[in-house]
């Protein structure tokens, strides 16, 4: 079987309060978007997991979200049987675009499927809970008001359409790292900016900032181009959003004129 994983995007990203188990309380509105990974997943007799990704910074082992969702099914739905599992990986890691955990998301639906398991959205996210705060959001793949670590979701249905230009400098940001390094009544300082009726908002992009000063820059210039409605870091970033008025033109191109060949860049839409 192959199933699609794709990348989301935080619209708005407010951080609450840090909770006693020490992760936070957030306010995120997300919306998954066209780019995406490509996992091939085969299931037969016998135990075992082989996993095999084209992305060799990854790991291919237990400290995978996807090798730990495989573990996490087997568990609860109480089977045993082998398992290989290719990542074909167009999302890139240490993004703020949720690419580990739409993987595992995307394994836990392709087992149940395969195993005909029928276990149902709810029950499928409260595994993927297990995996990572943004994991259950990628069940269902659509846009919603996220709560609690990210778990408490309610759908949102007024997210304009859009195309978007994704940019990620040649660096990964912690998202552990950023959490612990955000502080109360801190915000990023700027324009306030709107898609439609919806204020953008990534309340990370304060302690971030401040740590990798070429985030900040690239900010800035995205909101100086002529193609450029808004533009917001997604997540802990490192990666950008920009919110086109129209097709990306050449804006990619003079991206990577202005910040270096290496700048990652991807067109893609929002999928609302």
């Amino acid at each position: 079987m192959t199933i699609q994983a794709p990348a989301k995007v935080n619209l708005v990203l407010r951080i609450l309060a840090k909770r006693p188990d020490g992760f936070h309380d957030i306010e995120t509105l997300m919306a998954p978007v066209s780019l995406a990974d490509e996992i091939e997943v085969e299931v037969a007799e016998g135990s075992g997991i082989e996993l095999e990704c084209d992305e060799p910074d990854i790991p291919a082992g237990p400290d995978n979200l996807v090798w730990r969702a495989v573990e996490v099914f087997q568990r609860h739905a109480k089977l045993g049987f082998s398992t290989r599992i290719a990542l074909r990986k167009n999302i890139p890691h240490g993004a703020g675009l949720g690419g580990g955990s739409s993987d595992a998301a995307a394994v836990l639906k392709a087992l149940d499927q395969l195993h005909k398991t029928r276990l149902g959205p709810q029950t499928l996210e409260t595994l993927a809970a297990t995996l990572g705060s943004d994991a259950p959001f990628f069940i269902r793949s659509r846009p919603a008001l996220c709560r609690g670590r990210g778990e408490v979701m309610r759908d949102a249905d007024d997210i304009p359409a859009a195309r978007i230009l994704l940019l990620k400098p040649p660096f990964p940001v912690s998202t552990g790292w950023a959490y612990q390094a955000w502080k109360p009544h801190a915000h990023a300082s700027g324009t306030r900016q709107f898609h439609g009726r919806i204020e953008l908002v990534n309340e990370l992009e304060d302690p971030v900032f401040h740590k990798f000063l070429l985030l900040p820059a690239i900010k800035a210039w995205l909101l100086d181009q002529d193609e450029v409605s808004a533009a917001m870091m997604s997540g802990s970033g490192s990666t950008f959003f920009a919110i086109l008025r129209g097709d990306a033109g050449q804006l990619a191109q003079r991206a990577r004129a202005r910040f270096g060949p290496n700048l990652w860049t991807a067109e893609t839409e929002l999928c609302c």
